[in-house]
């Protein structure tokens, strides 16, 4: 298990000591993450003239609805790489196939071939036979 993480962040201004199971530079990228967020919302004016609770309300919500469209994203990309797993794993399967049918097909090739040969001898013999009469 990976060792407990301490360490100081500065978000909104603040500085918080942030505990986790994340390395420290996680925990960095986290606090700018919401630095930037902050600092997003505050370039509004709309924004400025909202109660400390509705500021941080609103935030929560803009993390959240971040949250739920990157896990939204995520799902779709699994699908499609589940898509493209099975269309590899089909592909996978018809190469396996046309390489056995390739391989019978050399195989009658070489039999075919081993006939000929063997009704040229034939034919040769028979020729041979037919100009010693």
């Amino acid at each position: 298990m990976a060792s407990k993480t301490d360490t100081e962040v500065v978000i909104g201004g603040k500085v918080l000591k942030l505990s986790g199971y994340e390395s420290e530079d996680y925990l960095q990228r986290v606090a700018s993450y919401i630095n930037n967020k902050i600092a997003d919302y505050n370039r509004m004016e709309g924004f400025r003239k909202q109660s400390m609770d509705i500021q941080s309300v609103l935030l929560q919500l803009n993390i959240a609805d971040d949250y739920f469209k990157a896990k939204r994203q995520i799902n779709i990309l699994e699908a499609e790489m589940q898509a493209k797993e099975k269309e590899y794993c089909d592909l996978k399967h018809e190469l396996v196939s046309y390489q056995i049918q390739l391989d019978n097909a050399k195989n009658q090739l070489q039999e075919l071939q081993r006939q000929c040969d063997e009704q040229s001898r034939t034919i040769f013999r028979l020729e041979t036979e037919l100009k010693n009469k």
